[in-house]
């Protein structure tokens, strides 16, 4: 693997290059604000800091890496198979592109293949620990003679991509995709050719279709009806009968000669049915809470009848198939098991959102000494809400966090004088940012045309040259402009400043297909389930992420801001992330059934997902408590998905204090809040235990004692029963239920719980009942009396 290059968060190193320096030669990338208006707001046409670069500063612009036939408008980034066109380090291939069950690689005579079963472990299952199912080739495919000097990109589609070969005499076009055993070949100027790694083992050659094993791993080639393959010095060749397409197909472990013959023959019956698009749909029913996702295959048939093809789905997609039976046997993966689907143009899964909230309601520290406690660190807050600790793209958005945090807990105890000075901090710091004048060069956002991007600066972790982690930045300004929104809508408005929060979501995940100007959810992996953080995802173990949970920051803010704006575009569009995503990270990050990573691997959850792995580590810090807690910040009433499983939360937090030697000493507040999703009572024991703690950089005391003393009064997140409404959410204590809503409009709603519970929330309040009964106030209510919860 290459060595990693560091893009993430901590390092307190904020860009701020005016220039590039190319052969010696300084070239200045800093000028003047050219305004592109948004309503009130306005971004810069003209650069202010450093660009996407690509494989060397030059090479600006990514077009030259795609073909005439690519679709137009903004190119994708941070994909699985984004070093095909990023090219980072290399100005003609890629580096290994993770789509499981197949991984590839690029080469000057052809696309390499590995299936490899075996996963590589490394480190310890106390300490910093890794696995990998690293790149290695079994197979490489070509066309005999073929010496192009470039991969390029030929088209790509949802979770399909199509490089590209030529030197002049002879073309090659792939196909390959997440999900497909298939990998599809169109070619030119000379027979087809399969190199082996060492001799293969042919189990079967008959005709236009012939089968072989290599480094235990068995693959099928069906060339054109009327064309045979040959075997000779490690080669396999084919004329294709002068008809110039093919496939090839990794087939399943199998227990038996048999089965594998059965399973050649059945996939024979598609191989010639290639996979020429895929796109995903989704919808949601809120009187249900239900998410329904559509996977959908176009396939062209080079010759024969079937339009139907062979899938394979990763546990996410598994576990949730609704109208459809996988079949067995299944694949290895980085990813665990994957099931098999024969004679499919499509399938569909089925999935619970589960309700978010902007905040856990006030019915623990409503009243009393409790709230006495709140009201002071509230008040020892409110001269500085945001406590920013540096003026780039990420720690602005931090400080943001933080002062939404503080302005909704301040409106639910009726503090108004700490909540409207949060909400005055958010309101000028995010109409700064939104307002590129003349000659601004900084707090201002760039939109780039050679790449279909807005870039903030300062930027920083590589935010702006690799176009990492816009969604990590960006959710935290979309959540803070939600919160802002409820109290003065007229801000948040299109005419106002509106258009440039939509700006900034379509920038990180964009959620029209008829945008060009930016890739269709650029962030989001749509079939793997989950977010990417590298732009240019140029490693050997392929793209990664490490905070999950500040991908989820984004897609509930996306939630927010569209049911506080009456946008629902935008709010289902976060709902479909949302609950794919957490879905995803129950298997990838946190494998819940213990079922996904190696056994020999020895952790319950780890920092980083790589395309062929994971990590417990981090690009930043060796401490159990950043491994973990980076998967656990920021903490708000989005992050309710964490507590789905109350006992993996504890089974987390053991593993942290095993694996640290004690309790927590760094990021304390973070990881308390997260263990009182799983047990409040210790949580809160804990966060009495140790009044000097250090707040993490985003945290406030007074929205940590909030979370955790709360959580003792509600109990445990209750999935057993949704809302009908996207802002709800339900807790279970001691056998009591509590049903909360937030209702951000300025009508009265009643929200209906899928056991026939009914919950009345007036205007601009959020409402409780069941353990206790009251309503929470924003400017128009305060908080009642009410009973005085037992302390705890």
């Amino acid at each position: 693997m290459k060595p990693p290059v560091p893009h993430r968060r901590w390092i307190l190193a904020v860009t701020t290059a005016l220039a590039l320096v190319v052969g010696g030669l300084a070239i200045p990338v800093t000028g003047p604000a050219a305004a592109a208006p948004v309503g009130a707001g306005s971004y810069t046409t003209t650069p202010v800091g450093p660009l996407p670069t690509g494989c060397g500063p030059m090479s600006t612009n990514p077009r030259q890496f795609v073909t005439a036939n690519a679709p137009a408008g903004a190119v994708p980034t941070n994909d699985w198979w984004s070093s095909l066109l990023f090219k980072r380090t290399d100005c003609s291939f890629s580096e290994p592109l993770h789509a499981h069950p197949i991984s590839y690689d690029t080469y000057t005579d052809g696309l390499g293949f590995s299936a490899n079963s075996t996963p590589a472990i490394s480190g310890t299952a106390t300490g910093v620990g890794e696995f990998h199912y690293p790149y290695v080739q079994d197979i490489r495919v070509g066309v005999a003679g073929l010496g192009a000097p470039v991969v390029k990109v030929d088209g790509w589609t949802d979770w399909t991509v199509s490089p590209y070969w030529s030197d002049g005499t002879r073309t090659m076009r792939a196909t390959i995709g997440h999900g497909l055993p298939f990998a599809y070949f169109q070619t030119t100027g000379g027979n087809a050719q399969i190199s082996t790694a060492g001799t293969p083992e042919v189990w079967s050659n008959s005709g236009a279709t012939i089968g072989f094993r290599v480094n235990g791993h068995d693959y099928v080639g069906y060339a054109p009806s009327g064309a045979s393959w040959t075997v000779a010095s490690g080669r396999i060749t084919s004329t294709l009968a002068g008809r110039g397409y093919f496939s090839v197909a990794l087939l399943p472990p199998t227990s038996s000669a048999t089965e594998r013959a059965d399973l050649a023959a059945t996939y024979g019956r598609y191989a010639h049915a290639h996979v020429t698009g895929t796109q995903v749909s989704y919808a949601y029913n809120p009187a249900t809470s239900g998410l329904t996702t559509t996977y959908t295959f176009t396939t062209t048939a080079r010759e024969g009848t079937a339009t139907q093809t062979v899938v394979s789905l990763y546990p996410h997609q598994w576990k949730s198939l609704s109208g459809s039976t996988a079949i067995t046997p299944t694949y290895p993966s980085a990813r665990g098991r994957m099931k098999v689907l024969t004679g499919v143009n499509q399938f569909r899964t089925a999935m619970k959102f589960q309700g978010v909230l902007p905040e856990l309601p006030a019915v623990g520290d409503g009243s009393g000494s409790d709230l006495a406690s709140l009201t002071s660190q509230l008040a020892a807050v409110r001269a500085n809400p945001m406590d920013q600790r540096g003026g780039d793209t990420y720690w602005t958005g931090k400080g943001l966090g933080r002062a939404a945090r503080i302005a909704e807990i301040a409106d639910l105890v009726n503090d108004t004088t700490t909540r409207d000075s949060a909400l005055n901090a958010i309101r000028s710091t995010l109409t700064d940012w939104f307002t590129a004048s003349s000659g601004k060069t900084s707090r201002v956002f760039y939109y780039d045309n050679n790449w279909g991007t807005l870039i903030g600066y300062p930027a920083s972790y590589g935010s702006d040259q690799e176009l990492n982690d816009h969604h990590f930045h960006y959710g935290y300004y979309i959540a803070a402009a939600a919160t802002l929104a409820k109290f003065d809508p007229t801000w948040a408005t299109t005419s106002r400043y509106g258009g440039m929060v939509d700006l900034l979501i379509r920038d990180a995940n964009n959620y029209r297909r008829d945008d060009t100007r930016f890739p269709y959810l650029r962030d989001f992996d749509i079939y793997a389930g989950h977010d990417w953080a590298s732009g240019h995802g140029s490693f050997g173990s392929g793209n990664n992420q490490e905070s999950s949970s500040e991908g989820m920051n984004f897609a509930n803010a996306l939630i927010q801001w569209g049911q506080v704006t009456g946008d629902t575009a935008v709010r289902d569009a976060g709902i479909f992330l949302y609950t794919t995503q957490a879905a995803a990270i129950q298997e990838y990050w946190f494998d819940v059934s213990d079922q996904n990573f190696p056994a020999a691997f020895g952790h319950s959850t780890v920092g980083m997902v790589w395309g062929d792995g994971g990590a417990y580590a981090t690009w930043f810090s060796a401490e159990p408590e950043m491994i973990q807690g980076i998967n656990l910040l920021p903490v708000t009433g989005g992050h309710l998905y964490l507590g789905n499983n109350p006992a993996y939360v504890r089974t987390n937090y053991a593993e942290l204090v095993r694996n640290n030697g004690g309790q927590p000493t760094v990021w304390q507040d973070i990881l308390w809040q997260f263990q009182a999703l799983g047990d409040a009572d210790a949580a809160l024991a804990n966060l009495r235990a140790n009044p000097g703690y250090t707040p993490e950089e985003g945290e406030s005391r007074a929205h940590t004692f909030h979370w955790i003393r709360n959580l003792a009064a509600l109990g445990t997140v209750d999935t057993t029963v949704t809302g009908n409404h996207p802002l709800s959410a339900v807790f279970s204590r001691n056998g009591a239920r509590t049903y909360v809503a937030s209702n951000p409009t300025a009508s009265p709603v009643t929200v209906t719980f899928s056991n026939g519970t009914t919950l009345t929330v007036g205007a601009g309040k959020t409402a409780t009942t069941g353990a206790y009964t009251w309503s929470g106030g924003n400017a128009a209510g305060g908080v009642p009396p009410g009973p005085t919860p037992t302390a705890l």
